[in-house]
Order: C-alpha cells, then structure tokens, then sequence
C-alpha cells in the first residue's frame, strides 16, 4: 500500500519529526529539509520561528556533505517553505527524468 501523506503544501507531502521537516517525496531526485532551530509563542501557540533551510539530494550512493545543493536560514514557516518551494521547483526541472 502507497504512503499517502496527511499534510502536503502545493501539492508535495509536508512531514513533520520534532524539529526536522521535509518537503517533498523521497522518489524525486531532490528534497527540502529544514531544520527549526528557534520558536516563539504567538497566541499561545508555540510556532517556528528560525529555520536552516537545505535543497539536498535524495541520491543515497553520495556522501551527505556532497548531497547539499543550496542552504540558507530564513526566519518564518512561511518564508521557509517559499523559498525551499522555489528551489525545489527549479531543480526538479533541471533534473533529468526522476528515479522510480
């Protein structure tokens, strides 16, 4: 049976570990990772606030340093997710066909 993730933003899954989220499938040449590093409270709601964002390989026959494509640190979700977003959508075009 397929995974089928819960949550998913423009259409790629979005998941969640602690302080670790991921974006994008794991099938695709390339993924999001970003790293929450700080948080604050909002309405009594406790939200990312600083996170290291990192466009990284899923190409497992490479060193982890080696799978790194872009990195950089953003502050807010939001802005995280547009600019890993942005990334991810401009190398899975430049990508040739992805793995199956």
């Amino acid at each position: 049976m397929a995974f089928t993730p819960k949550l998913t933003y423009k259409g790629r899954p979005l998941v969640r570990c602690g302080n670790e989220i991921y974006y994008g499938s794991l099938s695709d040449p390339y993924v999001v990772f970003m790293q929450v590093l700080t948080t604050k409270e909002e309405n009594g709601i406790t939200v990312a606030d600083k996170l290291h964002v990192i466009l990284m390989s899923t190409d497992s026959t490479k060193p982890l340093p080696e799978r790194v494509v872009k990195q950089s640190s953003k502050t807010g979700l939001y802005t995280a997710l547009e600019v890993g977003g942005m990334w991810l959508e401009r190398a899975l075009k430049e990508a040739p066909a992805a793995k199956k």
